[in-house]
C-alpha cells in the first residue's frame, strides 16, 4: 500500500469520526507503505551511538518520570566495567570477596552521564514496575535475591533499597510484573512458580496468600524448556488480566483467583515465552466514544487488541544447546480482540524472522519491532544471524516495513525503551555466561538511540510543543476530566491531531512489561489562540483506573504524524 492510498484510507476514517463531533484522529501517515530492500539507501529512521560503554549491560531497561534511565544487569558473575564510587565495596554472602563493582546504572539520554548504583542482592532475570507514586519496583531475582523486592525513587542522588522484611512469598525467577487499577502490583510466574501474589504487602492477605494458577503448569513445554517463562501480562480494558503463556492465554480475575476465558490456542506450532522468546503489547486503547461498545451484560466496553510476534519452534533452545543447530526463528504474528465475545486469532507475517525481539509502542501508535535474531533462541550462545533492521507496524492497516539497520547486533539480554523526546533506546545483549569481548558476539555495554520515522518528517514540517495542561495542577489528573492541552505549532503546519498517554515499562527478556498507549477523547476543533502559532485542543482524561493505571504517563500530542515532545502527568 503506498502512502496516498494511505491516506485517503485515513482521511475516510476521519471525515466519518468528525461527524461523530467527538473524534481521535488516528491519522498516522509515516507507516503506511511498503519497504522492503534491506540494503536500500532510503530505508527510514536512523541511529546514533549515545555512549560506548555504561559499565553494563543493559539486561533490565526502566524510564523514571524524571527521564532518568535505569539500566541493571545481573550481580553474581564478576566484575562488570564500572566501579562503585569512592571505594565503596559490598560483602555479601554469595560473594567469596568484596565486589567493588556497579551492576546497575542510572544513565540521562540528554547529557549521556551515567551514575553507579549499589545492588545488594542478584536481580539475574527479574522484573519491575513504577508504582503510582514513580517508585520503581523490582521484584524477584537468582539465589538469595529470588524473594527480595527492591525500590529505587527518582532523586538525583537515590540508591536502590532492598526489603528482605516483606518481600516475596515465592521465589521469583524469570516472573512478570502489572500494576493493577488499585496501584498493586500483581507478580506471576517464575521458574517452577505456577503462582500469583501481589506487592507491595499492606495486608495480611497479600503477606500470607499465594494464588494458584495451574494454566502456568499446564503450558510448560518441558521441566528443562519451559517456553512460558516471563509469561505476556496485559491488564484487559475490563479490569481483568490477560496471561499468554507458550502458546495459549487466559482471561484472569485475580481478586477472586477464577479463569473468566480460555482463548483459542494460537496457531501454527510457535512457541513465544522464554527461551522461545517472542514478544507482546496491548495495541493502542483508543479512548474515543465510538469506540465504546456495550457488551451482554448490557455494560459499556473498550475493546483492546494484544499483538504477539515472533518466538521458534518449541525444541529451538534443545537443538542449539545440545547439537549447535539454530532452528529460524519464526515471522508470524498473531492479533487478538480479547474483549470480543468469540476472539479469533488474526495471523499476519512480518517481513523478517525474529526470536527475542523488542515492540516498543511509539507515541503516534505504531509498534516498533527491534533487536533479535533470525535463528535460534534465547540462552548462552544460543542464536545466529543477528537482526540488524528493526520494523514497524502500523495498527491500522495491519502493515510492515523494514527500517534502517543499526550495526550492533543485540541478542540475549538486549533491551529498549521509548524515551520522552520521541526516540527509542537500545541497549543491552550479552549472550555470554561473564562480560566477554572476543566471543562470536561480545557483550554490549553501549547504548544506542534510534530515531524512528517521525524523525524523517520533522525536515518540511514544525514539531509540535506542549506549553500548556490546564487544570492539571503540578501536572496531576484526575479521571474522567475534562483538560485544555496548548500546543505551539508553525503557523500553517497544523494538521490531524491526535493526543496520547504512554505508560513506562520495565523491559527485560523482550517484554515491556506494563507498556500501554491511550488514545485520548477530544471535544471539538482545535482552537487558535490570539498568539500566533498557539493552539488549544480540549481533552478527557481517562475514565477509569482499569483503563488507565494510576502512576505516570508521558503525554504526547502528535500533529499529521509529528509527535510532540512529552510532558509527564500523573493521574490518580
Amino acid at each position: 500500500m503506498d502512502a496516498s492510498m494511505c491516506k485517503k484510507q485515513w482521511s475516510k476514517l476521519i471525515k466519518a469520526t468528525m461527524e461523530r463531533k467527538k473524534s481521535v484522529c488516528l491519522l498516522i501517515a509515516i507507516c503506511c507503505f511498503s519497504n522492503l530492500a534491506l540494503g536500500s539507501q532510503d530505508l527510514e529512521g536512523k541511529w546514533k551511538l549515545l555512549k560506548r560503554s555504561i559499565g553494563v549491560s543493559a539486561m533490565h531497561m526502566a524510564l523514571l518520570p524524571n527521564d532518568r534511565i535505569i539500566a541493571f544487569d545481573r550481580s553474581h558473575f564478576g566484575p562488570s566495567n564500572i566501579t562503585l564510587p569512592q571505594g565503596k565495596c559490598i560483602k555479601g554472602v554469595e560473594l567469596e570477596t568484596s565486589d567493588c563493582y556497579a551492576h546497575a546504572v542510572e544513565f540521562d539520554p540528554i547529557t549521556r552521564k551515567v551514575r553507579p548504583l549499589t545492588i545488594q542482592t542478584d536481580t539475574w532475570c527479574s522484573s519491575g514496575a513504577l508504582l503510582a507514586n514513580g517508585v520503581l519496583v523490582q521484584t524477584g531475582g537468582y539465589r538469595l535475591g529470588e524473594r527480595v523486592v527492591r525500590y529505587l525513587k527518582p532523586c538525583s542522588d537515590c540508591d536502590w533499597e532492598e526489603d528482605h522484611q516483606n518481600g516475596l512469598i515465592s521465589p521469583r525467577w524469570y516472573a512478570s510484573n502489572q500494576i493493577l487499577p488499585n496501584g498493586k502490583i500483581i507478580v506471576v510466574g517464575g521458574r517452577f512458580q505456577f503462582t500469583y501474589e501481589f506487592i507491595p504487602r499492606t495486608s495480611d492477605s497479600d503477606r500470607k496468600i499465594l494464588y494458584q494458577l495451574p494454566f502456568l503448569k499446564e503450558t510448560m513445554h518441558s521441566p528443562k524448556i519451559p517456553n512460558n517463562l516471563y509469561p505476556f501480562l496485559h491488564l484487559s480494558t475490563d479490569g481483568n488480566l490477560f496471561i499468554f503463556a507458550n502458546d495459549r492465554a487466559i482471561l484472569l480475575d485475580y481478586v477472586n483467583n477464577r479463569v473468566m476465558k480460555n482463548y483459542p490456542v494460537m496457531p501454527g506450532g510457535i512457541s513465544r515465552n522464554y527461551p522461545s522468546t517472542g514478544s507482546s503489547v496491548l495495541l493502542p486503547v483508543n479512548l474515543s466514544s465510538i469506540n465504546v461498545h456495550i457488551n451482554n451484560n448490557n455494560k459499556p466496553v473498550v475493546h483492546s487488541q494484544v499483538l504477539i510476534c515472533g518466538g521458534t519452534l518449541p525444541d529451538s533452545n534443545e537443538n542449539a544447546a545440545e547439537a549447535q543447530i539454530f532452528l529460524p526463528a519464526a515471522k508470524t504474528c498473531g492479533r487478538l480482540t480479547i474483549t470480543a465475545q468469540n476472539p479469533k486469532w488474526e495471523m499476519e507475517e512480518m517481513p523478517l524472522n525474529r526470536v527475542m525481539g523488542d515492540m516498543i509502542l511509539l507515541p503516534t501508535g505504531d509498534v516498533l519491532i527491534i533487536n533479535g535474531a533470525a535463528k535460534g533462541t534465547a540462552g548462552w550462545g544460543a542464536a545466529r544471524e543477528p537482526v540488524l533492521n528493526p520494523v514497524i507496524y502500523c495498527p491500522k492497516i495491519n502493515r510492515f516495513r523494514i527500517l534502517s539497520p543499526s550495526l550492533i547486533p543485540r541478542l540475549y539480554h538486549s533491551t529498549a525503551h521509548l524515551l520522552s523526546d520521541g526516540r527509542v533506546l537500545v541497549g543491552g545483549s550479552n549472550p555470554n555466561v561473564n562480560y566477554n569481548f572476543s566471543a562470536l558476539f561480545p557483550t554490549e555495554l553501549s547504548l544506542e538511540a534510534f530515531y524512528p520515522p517521525y524523525f524523517n518528517l520533522m525536515s518540511n514540517r514544525s514539531r509540535p510543543s506542549i506549553s500548556t495542561v490546564k487544570p492539571g495542577a503540578f501536572l496531576k489528573l484526575k479521571y474522567t476530566e475534562n483538560f485544555s492541552l496548548g500546543f505551539k505549532l508553525r503557523s500553517g503546519d497544523l494538521g490531524e491531531i491526535f493526543v496520547t498517554m504512554v505508560a513506562p515499562s520495565f523491559t527485560t527478556h523482550s517484554f515491556a512489561m506494563n507498556q500501554r498507549l491511550l488514545v485520548l477523547e477530544l471535544h471539538g476543533a482545535v482552537q487558535k489562540s490570539n498568539t500566533a502559532g498557539d493552539y488549544i485542543v480540549q481533552c478527557s482524561a481517562p475514565p477509569t483506573a482499569a483503563l488507565a493505571p494510576p502512576g505516570y504517563y508521558q503525554l504526547f500530542l502528535v500533529n499529521d504524524g509529528v509527535p510532540s515532545k512529552a510532558v509527564w502527568v500523573q493521574i490518580k
